[in-house]
């Protein structure tokens, strides 16, 4: 079912979301330009594999201790799955700053473009000049480098237990 949901391309999807944002609302807000990238079929996914490889063990050792379930999954589902919560906050982060198709639908004023939709049209006039184009592009890829660098611990730690399972 979660593989099915991601074949569809999201161009399919855009007139429903637009519905969806529209009917509560959401045009020319933030929550609307984060409307469908809030929750995708690839972060069910992702999160579903990395939570079946925890050891039952180490959850029913944790049950027979006392331990409620918020608490199992507070202290040990989720500091297991860490790594994989690093990668899914990288695809979603990078896939939603580069996202150009549904801001550019979602929004009609200019204070409210996202980077790659305002750098667009900062390149759309009567006079192209490119190197202020660059410039803009380059800045537009420091938040992407500053959550990679951020979040790469994780990742290293992550990669490490991929090569340790077994």
């Amino acid at each position: 079912g979660i593989l099915s949901t991601m074949m569809i391309p999201a161009e399919m999807l855009v007139i429903p979301w637009f519905v969806g944002a529209s009917h509560f609302g959401l045009e020319n807000s933030y929550l609307g330009i984060m409307f469908p990238g809030l929750i995708s079929a690839f972060g069910v996914f992702l999160m579903k594999q990395f939570m079946e490889a925890i050891p039952d063990s180490l959850l029913e050792s944790a049950r027979i201790d006392g331990a409620s379930e918020l608490k199992i999954f507070v202290r040990i589902a989720l500091p297991l799955v860490r790594p994989a919560l690093a990668s899914l906050a990288i695809f979603t982060f990078v896939s939603n700053w580069d996202a150009f198709l549904w801001p550019l639908i979602i929004t009609t004023d200019n204070e409210m473009f996202t980077l790659p939709v305002g750098l667009q049209s900062f390149g759309s006039s009567q006079e192209i000049n490119y190197h202020l184009i660059i410039a803009a592009a380059n800045l537009v890829v420091f938040p992407v480098l500053a959550v990679f660098i951020v979040m790469q611990r994780q990742i290293i730690e992550g990669i490490a237990l991929t090569g340790t399972k077994g």
